[in-house]
């Protein structure tokens, strides 16, 4: 009895080995297509959508999560007179903030304006059109005219550009635009 239960036994272990089993254990809820998903291909067709696709398009009007909601202005002169009116700067005059915008400023304003803000007339060598390799003089913003603008124009002019200047909105983040905009109303001077 003792020979037949182990030779039983061995068979059982045996047909367990077997490598062709499509199914190598029991599925808890298996009937129920809880295991195994039956997900669609993002590119296959979706015989469930009324377009027969699985990846469907993104609905109008969204944002992508932790994206800036769309500018609502546009390169116009109409439209940076109303930025300058709407948009109001959040980011405090202090100093931590003022070294930061001084450090953006450095980064992507000074390679035109230079580092002291003078535009054709700076004493700073390093720039494009001192170096001859930009036709146009850029503005002086170290003047009494820009300070006095409204900080919301700036902040335009920053992300949408003027005239030949491009636009920088895809380049620096809004909080650093604002801090650009304290440093150049602060006199490019850090507290």
């Amino acid at each position: 009895m003792k020979k037949f239960i182990s030779i039983i036994s061995l068979a059982v272990i045996l047909s367990a080995c077997n490598h062709y089993q499509e199914k190598t254990q029991w599925d808890y809820m298996g009937a129920f297509d809880m295991y195994y998903s039956k997900a669609y291909e993002s590119y296959a067709p979706n015989p469930n959508m009324p377009d027969g696709k699985t990846l469907q398009t993104v609905p109008a009007g969204s944002i992508a999560r932790d994206a800036e909601p769309p500018y609502p202005f546009t390169n116009k002169l109409a439209d940076r007179k109303k930025a300058g009116e709407k948009l109001k700067n959040p980011i405090p005059m202090d100093a931590k903030n003022l070294a930061r915008g001084k450090q953006m400023y450095d980064i992507y304003c000074a390679v035109c304006h230079g580092k002291d803000g003078m535009g054709m007339v700076t004493k700073d060598t390093n720039t494009l059109y001192k170096k001859k390799l930009y036709p146009v003089p850029p503005a002086n913003l170290n003047t009494d005219l820009v300070r006095g603008y409204p900080d919301g124009e700036i902040y335009h002019v920053i992300t949408m550009g003027s005239a030949i200047m491009g636009a920088h909105g895809s380049q620096i983040r809004p909080d650093d635009r604002w801090r650009i905009v304290n440093y150049i109303k602060n006199g490019f001077k850090v507290k």
